[in-house]
């Protein structure tokens, strides 16, 4: 019996050791050396300043910037409560929070998911009067932070965002062209503009 403990304990020691210390040690520095920007989160920065990740959708809401998707990202959370002592901060009314990634799970004949549709056609048509909306505008992601949005809604909001920065609806086309990135593997996925690179190139017109 003892013998069995000891070896039961070692066992315990080693494995320990093995996939709680030295496996994900080896697997940090081999991320680091291999990937080092997708290990640290794909950060990207205004100057000094981290501003956000490529890989996670952030809120938009100016007429000089392109617009992601709708998120739901918060939608799942419970009320806060009222009586509570030290209650957390408020979620992003907005969606697009990186704690609860969630998309809304509606069917497509829920009332609260068509009327939300609906808005933000309406919406995005005061925009681009005429036009037909693009899909991924009016729908939120399966994560609610979708950093991506298609060739065609990056298309559709360059009126608005040219006038908003007084500039040529050529030049803000070029800039979402060399913005666009294509299948994975050329086979893989859809064509697609990542919102916060796009934006923060934009912005560096001014300088």
């Amino acid at each position: 019996m003892a013998s069995a403990l000891r070896m039961a304990i070692l066992m315990l020691v080693v494995m320990t050791i093995l996939t709680g210390i030295a496996y994900p040690l080896v697997i940090t520095e081999i991320a680091q050396l291999v990937f080092p920007d997708q290990a640290n989160g794909s950060l990207l920065k205004q100057g000094d300043t981290v501003v956000g990740s490529r890989l996670l959708g952030q809120y938009f809401s100016k007429p000089e910037y392109f617009h992601p998707r709708p998120s739901a990202a918060n939608a799942s959370l419970p009320a806060p409560d009222p009586n509570a002592k030290n209650p957390p901060p408020p979620p992003p009314q907005n969606g697009y929070d990186p704690t609860n990634t969630a998309g809304t799970n509606l069917a497509p004949s829920n009332k609260k998911l068509v009327d939300a549709v609906t808005a933000a056609v309406q919406a995005n048509q005061a925009d681009n009067p005429g036009k037909p909306v693009p899909g991924d505008l009016v729908t939120s992601s399966g994560s609610g932070l979708d950093p991506d949005i298609t060739p065609d809604s990056a298309e559709f909001q360059v009126p608005r965002v040219a006038k908003a920065r007084n500039l040529s609806e050529e030049m803000v086309r070029g800039i979402v062209a060399e913005h666009t990135s294509g299948r994975t593997l050329g086979f893989l996925g859809e064509p697609r503009v990542n919102v916060l690179e796009l934006n923060l190139a934009l912005d560096q017109l001014k300088k």
